[in-house]
């Protein structure tokens, strides 16, 4: 475990004389660096994410590590960078699973320390060691990697099957109406999107136009399970009153894990009525507006419940920001009112900033000061060191091989986080590599560009031509990373 040691004995003091802290993560998916107002988002309202920011420290620095989310949930769940392992970028819905049980994990991590676990929402990191059955008990899953309890989206919202899997098991499965899951070969006889169009209430492109679902239609094939299909303008809903009863259920003296994975706001876009026309940015300004609901029930149960000044609340997002056309809702033209990713260039699914650089606010009463700032560089892929410390767990052997502790980072403004930090798309190449304040970014035909993002926050000046010798320099260090093996 690394950690700062200028500043890692003062954190160690500190956490020393107090009990380990409830842990809330809220890994919400596809917001970007711009799109909230504590980030300087004006078309679209966040009270209570504002309010988070404004009780404890909102970093400038912070990155996803992959700019789309099965890598970045890897990373987090493993500390190990996902380009690492071959087949880890956006994960189809019957994947199988991606990180070894054996492998020590956030929660598996904190179940050491003494920590009831659960998550509740978007997986996407695969499930069994074969292509699941949805309709038996699927394991290897969330359990097996720490989580004592999980209730599940598999994937994302945009591919089948959508159903919740609750501790392994498919919620309001009837038996009689057994599912099949698709990435391929076409199953079944219901319509699809490309079919019948007039059956859908929202628009697609070709490559989510298979199976319909409650009038949206998905990429993959799925038959069967008509009873456990989800509502999507539900989900957010559903997602959150299942995380206030996890919280509700949590018995007093034993610190808690909470993983909260929302859908909001990963395409398809359905807010619930209520939310609908809340913003000035459409169906995508509203499931803003539906995110920071969720938050605030969230944070209202901790203070109904008087955990509140007992808990550390981090907030993130899982890849940077992007104005897409993949579903028409009908307000897309409303969408890019509100810049997701500020001035940052690029998007999700990019190397440049808007692709991974994403908020990130923390707060623990009473040991984060409040309404602070800081531009301490960290990926979510070092949460399972920091968190493991604050928890006052030491870590095993060869776990987290990529991550460093940023735990002083978390507790103190002031602190300073990584020195250096890969990151990635979807692929294991091109990559790109921060050093301080500059930044290397590969080309898929081998060339790269070089950014001072201490000058060049939107990277608009390429300073390969001028700077070959740095360009050489980092390149030599991304080598070497790339090299490293951990197996």
């Amino acid at each position: 475990m690394k950690i700062s040691l200028s500043l890692g004995w003062l954190v160690l003091a500190a956490l020393a004389s107090a009990a380990p802290p409830n842990i809330v993560f809220i890994l919400s998916d596809d917001v970007g660096y711009g799109d909230l107002g504590c980030y300087g988002a004006t078309k679209v309202k966040t009270p209570h994410l504002d309010r988070l920011a404004r009780e404890g420290v909102r970093f400038t620095d912070a990155h996803a590590t992959g700019s789309v989310c099965t890598p970045t949930r890897y990373a987090f769940m493993s500390g190990r960078y996902a380009w690492r392992q071959p087949g880890t970028g956006i994960a189809p819905g019957n994947a199988t699973i991606l990180i070894k049980p054996t492998t020590p994990t956030v929660p598996s991590v904190l179940t050491q320390a003494g920590y009831a676990t659960g998550i509740v929402g978007k997986w996407h990191l695969g499930l069994g060691t074969t292509t699941p059955d949805f309709n038996q008990e699927i394991t290897p899953g969330p359990r097996e990697l720490g989580f004592a309890y999980s209730f599940i989206i598999p994937a994302t919202g945009d591919r089948t099957p959508c159903v919740f899997v609750e501790n392994g098991r498919v919620v309001g499965l009837d038996p009689a109406d057994p599912i099949a899951v698709s990435y391929g070969v076409r199953i079944g006889t219901e319509p699809t999107g490309l079919e019948r169009p007039d059956l859908l209430k929202i628009k697609a492109d070709p490559n989510h136009s298979q199976t319909i679902v409650n009038g949206i239609s998905r990429v993959g094939y799925m038959t069967g399970g008509t009873k456990a299909r989800w509502v999507d303008e539900d989900i957010a809903d559903t997602l959150t009153q299942r995380a206030v009863a996890f919280l509700e259920k949590q018995k007093a003296g034993r610190p808690f894990f909470l993983y909260l994975a929302t859908h909001d706001i990963h395409e398809p876009m359905v807010p619930h009525p209520r939310f609908r026309g809340t913003s000035e940015c459409g169906w995508r300004g509203d499931v803003i507006h539906q995110l920071d609901w969720t938050v605030g029930e969230v944070l209202a149960t901790l203070e109904r419940l008087g955990l509140a000044k007992d808990t550390l609340v981090v907030f993130s997002s899982d890849n940077g920001g992007a104005i897409k056309n993949t579903y028409d809702d009908g307000t897309n033209a409303l969408h890019a009112r509100q810049p997701p990713n500020g001035v940052l260039r690029g998007t999700k699914g990019t190397l440049y900033e808007g692709g991974h650089r994403v908020p990130f606010i923390a707060r623990w009463p009473g040991h984060i000061p409040a309404g602070k700032e800081s531009a301490a560089l960290l990926g979510l892929i070092d949460l399972l060191p920091a968190f493991a410390t604050i928890a006052g767990q030491k870590l095993p052997a060869g776990a987290g091989p990529d991550a460093v502790d940023v735990s002083a980072a978390l507790l103190n403004p002031a602190a300073m986080g990584r020195t250096s930090l890969v990151l990635q798309s979807n692929g294991q190449q091109p990559l790109a590599l921060r050093v301080g304040p500059w930044k290397l970014v590969g080309r898929p035909n081998g060339a790269a560009e070089l950014y001072d993002l201490s000058t060049d926050l939107s990277e608009t000046k390429n300073l390969a031509a001028t700077e070959p010798a740095r360009v050489k320099e980092l390149t030599t260090l991304l080598a070497a990373e790339r090299d490293k093996d951990f197996h």
